[in-house]
């Protein structure tokens, strides 16, 4: 094999604000394409593949419960060739049949370790709906069927890996052990289970975006390293003992009101609460997910250590961030681009989804108290260049099949978050705010949206491109700062529609999540309705609602759909909450306690969750106001809540007294006895959360 590049090696790519200010140097990424004919087509999933190669044996294999889809979009195919450009033989073996070792032996005995993810999703938010329903479909695998992975698919995947070869290192990564690196409440068992890196019995556990971590890890393990001796490395969970010389500074007191928060000279570290406590103690467990959310930004984290059993989980600080050219460098490698020949011309939903658009950036300062895009993707901002997107639009016009001329998303987790940053970087490196835009919008933050508007107008004149989308979520609150986006937004890139997240009205609620208020919204929908008139263009905004989110009220939920019918909106489908790991709002829901405010024994502000099934749905049914389905649930609970006066057949009344013959007989949502259901409101838009219209 190719001796790989030095993870230490020179570049000449500058330092990041957070990169100087971490407690450790962090060389450049270093990210090189392979020399011309020296990439794989595809990463090796057969043996046949890796002779054509002339391969004797993968170094790395990488384990997904996701189909191999070789595109940027797709977390294995991003680590792979990443490894790949620093010189490693990679192989992939996606979606094994998990009932025994054999197929974990398709590749034979990586060289180095091996390398398990769930996939793009945790696998049982994959797998399983808010209710626990199991879900028919997969959006990541051909054919879009359901049952290609196994229940919590990083521990079973782990346990054929070491069945296979038992001494061969096994590292986990990706969003489900990223999600499950400490004590975490789990939904589907309602429990609270250990670390997925002691479940799985792995060696290590790279949280986050994982580009350095894995570039370090494998070069210094290519050149003798063993997994327990890798704990200097960022974004890295391991066990380990807690050395002499680190002071310790006891979070896991609960008497006292001191969380660890002060800084102390020297090496430290937090002391989180212990596994066994915080699985019988509530207050343990919000005490431990409010450290850790405090402790979540690169620039003055701290490692924390929890216990599990006799031995001491080690979680060191999260990664620093990528620049933009390394952020260009993991873009530009030679991709595919498509799914691995081995599925024909099967389906894959997923990649039929993101085909035709492109990731600007990644990241998000929102802090939505329900979304773990933070706890996984960090709250800075990494962003590509100009040059890196329209590169990858033009690779998108010239080698993908189907492309019309239409970039279907120019984006991420947020659309308009494109070189937001805050305007001091040593503020940045120290601020332990969870949130920048909540309660209101931090004034260090610069909120300018030049970049973005000179990006589109860039991106619109590549040759043969004749539309570009935004299809991920704006966030209006800062657009609402820039008429110039608005108009450039609605102007050439809104099809018809675009959907946007208020998530609530009623600020009980809205607090608890940490979104602006409704009048924000309000604000938005006037400049964006004014910006569709100059246009010409007869567009709808698509407002997405949760329902059943902890601290809501049945009253905040009534007057929710009050403002829904007053503002003719009729969801067809909506969102139930659903506690996914380490989510600050999952925390409100096991524990009943507030993580935003301090936590201490007996001192701790309580919060309302939503649990029993009946009260989910009727949350849920207050969204689907119009559907006749729903009006029993919503009659007995309207009377018992004393507002009988919104029952009738007034246009200021939210659901009739007349039940529709064949309707209200069968389960919440249903479609009852197969009769229609009644006529909308003229010039009322009915939408679906994907955001598109219902027929007429």
């Amino acid at each position: 094999m190719d001796l790989p590049a030095s993870h230490l090696e020179t570049s000449h790519l500058q330092a990041s604000p957070l990169q100087a200010s971490a407690s450790r140097s962090v060389a450049p990424l270093a990210c090189k394409p392979p020399r011309p004919g020296r990439a794989a087509p595809f990463l090796p999933m057969s043996r046949a593949e890796m002779d054509r190669l002339g391969w004797d044996a993968c170094d790395i294999v990488l384990v997904t419960g996701d189909a191999y889809v070789d595109h940027p979009s797709f977390g294995m195919a991003i680590i792979g060739r990443l490894l790949e450009a620093q010189g490693f033989r990679v192989g992939i073996i996606a979606q094994p049949d998990w009932q025994s070792a054999e197929p974990f032996k398709v590749l034979g005995r990586p060289t180095l370790f091996f390398g398990v993810t769930g996939g793009n999703l945790d696998s049982m938010v994959n797998r399983y709906t808010a209710d626990r329903r199991l879900r028919s479909d997969d959006a990541y695998t051909a054919g879009g069927e359901g049952g290609a992975r196994p229940d919590r698919s990083t521990i079973v995947y782990t346990q054929r890996c070491r069945e296979a070869y038992k001494d061969v290192p096994i590292i986990l990564g990706g969003i489900e052990a990223s999600l499950r690196r400490i004590a975490h409440y789990d939904y589907w068992s309602d429990k609270v289970r250990r670390s997925i890196l002691a479940d799985a019995k792995a060696d290590l556990l790279l949280y986050g975006n994982a580009e350095r971590a894995v570039v370090e890890v494998a070069n210094r393990m290519a050149a003798g390293a063993k997994p327990h001796e890798l704990d200097s490395v960022r974004g890295v969970a391991l066990f380990r003992r807690v050395p002499e010389h680190y002071t310790e500074l006891p979070a896991d007191d609960l008497d006292s009101a001191d969380e660890a928060a002060m800084r102390r000279p020297g090496e430290t570290v937090i002391r989180l609460p212990a596994y066994d406590e915080v699985k019988d103690c509530k207050e343990a467990y919000a005490r431990a997910s409010r450290v850790l959310h405090r402790e979540a930004n690169p620039g003055n984290a701290r490692p924390l250590v929890q216990r599990h059993g006799d031995r001491d989980l080690w979680l060191n600080p999260p990664p620093i961030p990528l620049t933009s050219e390394e952020m260009d460098s993991v873009y530009d490698l030679p991709y595919a681009r498509a799914p691995h020949p081995a599925y024909g011309d099967a389906k894959i939903p997923a990649w039929d989804m993101i085909k035709f658009s492109v990731t600007i950036m990644r990241g998000c300062f929102g802090g939505c108290t329900f979304c773990s895009i933070t706890e996984h993707e960090g709250r800075v901002i990494q962003n590509r260049s100009e040059g890196s997107i329209l590169r990858e639009i033009e690779l998108i016009r010239d080698k993908t099949p189907g492309f019309t001329g239409v970039i279907s998303d120019v984006g991420g987790p947020t659309a308009n978050m494109y070189r937001m940053a805050c305007k001091d970087p040593k503020i940045e490196a120290a601020c332990r705010l969870p949130s920048c835009v909540f309660p209101d919008i931090c004034p260090n933050l610069n909120t300018s949206h030049d970049d973005l508007i000179r990006l589109y107008r860039k991106v619109r004149e590549v040759e043969g491109v004749k539309k570009v989308m935004v299809a991920s979520g704006v966030r209006y609150d800062l657009a609402v700062r820039s008429p110039e986006y608005v108009e450039e937004l609605v102007t050439h890139h809104v099809g018809g529609r675009l959907k946007i997240a208020p998530e609530h009205t009623e600020r009980g609620p809205l607090d608890l999540m940490m979104k602006p208020g409704i009048g924000t919204y309000d604000r938005f929908k006037e400049m964006f309705d004014a910006a569709a008139k100059k246009a010409g263009k007869k567009y709808y905004l698509i407002p997405y609602f949760i329902a059943a989110h902890p601290g809501t009220t049945d009253a905040d939920m009534m007057n929710l759909a009050v403002w829904l019918k007053k503002n003719d909106y009729r969801a067809d489908q909506v969102q139930t909450f659903l506690p996914s790991p380490m989510a600050t709002a999952t925390t409100m829901y096991h524990t009943e306690i507030n993580p935003l405010q301090g936590v201490r024994r007996g001192g701790s502000e309580p919060v309302d969750a939503i649990k029993g099934m009946r009260q989910r749905r009727l949350h849920k049914a207050f969204l689907r106001y119009h559907d006749p389905e729903n009006w029993p649930l919503l009659r007995e609970a309207l009377r018992a809540m004393g507002r009988a006066d919104l029952i009738g057949p007034r246009p200021d009344q939210l659901i009739p007294l007349a039940q529709p013959p064949g309707t209200g007989l069968g389960k919440e949502g249903g479609k009852g006895q197969g009769q229609p259901r009644p006529g909308r409101h003229p010039g009322a838009p009915r939408f679906t959360t994907k955001g598109v219209p219902l027929g007429k």
